[in-house]
């Protein structure tokens, strides 16, 4: 349970609506640039060594939470480095403008969620919380089946590869999309909660934390459906 601390004599120290949005656009600033940089460089070597630390910083930050203004700063580089390969390499073997499509998608989704959140069109219920964790888990158990199939010689799961366009493939990237997007909601109501509560202040770093893994794992999502799709002409 966060502390109340004084309105008066030490707002400086809890978190602040404000301060959560100005973290979490700062965030999503660092993983931009270190984006633009390797995509327009040409630089698909930083990709797994870019996922794989911002995996091990995602670790560190969970646990130490009181790290956060130094860990999310460093995790948003490293997944910006590995998010602009990635993007590359996409552009490289669909077609051009799948990058940009995908970021707009990403950011339109964003604030149509920032808006149903904030006009009470969505209400983040203990319900709704319970499902929501339970659909997360279920895509989590076959990313991870995916990925020990890789391990093993295999090619993954056929729902999992981005020309795979059969109906299935396409409904089941349509509803990992969704579930993606309905986390930004669970995001907000953090956020909005922390502020309500008086957070301590790195709880903001830690707010914007959130929302950028959820909003990668978006963009990543909306890049293999946009893959798939295109993949059926």
């Amino acid at each position: 349970t966060f502390n109340l601390l004084d309105p008066i004599t030490n707002t400086k120290n809890v978190m602040t609506l404000d301060g959560a949005v100005n973290k979490t656009a700062l965030s999503m600033g660092i993983l931009l640039l270190a984006g633009y940089y390797t995509y327009t460089n040409q630089f698909t070597q930083f990709v797994w060594p870019g996922f794989i630390g911002g995996f091990v910083v995602a670790l560190i930050t969970i646990f130490k939470k009181e790290w956060s203004p130094i860990t999310v700063p460093i995790y948003a580089c490293l997944e910006g480095l590995a998010l602009g390969g990635i993007s590359l390499i996409y552009a490289q073997n669909f077609y051009d403008g799948i990058v940009s499509q995908a970021i707009m998608l990403t950011l339109g989704i964003l604030f149509a969620l920032l808006f149903a959140y904030k006009s009470k069109m969505i209400k983040p219920t203990e319900n709704f919380k319970l499902g929501l964790f339970a659909a997360t888990g279920g895509i989590a158990l076959v990313y991870i089946i995916s990925f020990f199939m890789t391990l093993f010689g295999g090619s993954g799961l056929p729902v999992m590869d981005p020309s795979n366009s059969s109906m299935i493939s396409i409904g089941f990237s349509l509803i990992v999309v969704a579930v993606a997007s309905l986390n930004l909601v669970m995001d907000f109501d953090f956020i909005e909660e922390g502020a309500e509560k008086g957070a301590p202040k790195y709880m903001e770093w830690y707010a914007a934390f959130g929302l950028l893994v959820t909003l990668i794992w978006l963009y990543l999502e909306l890049l293999r459906l946009l893959a798939k799709l295109n993949s059926r002409r």
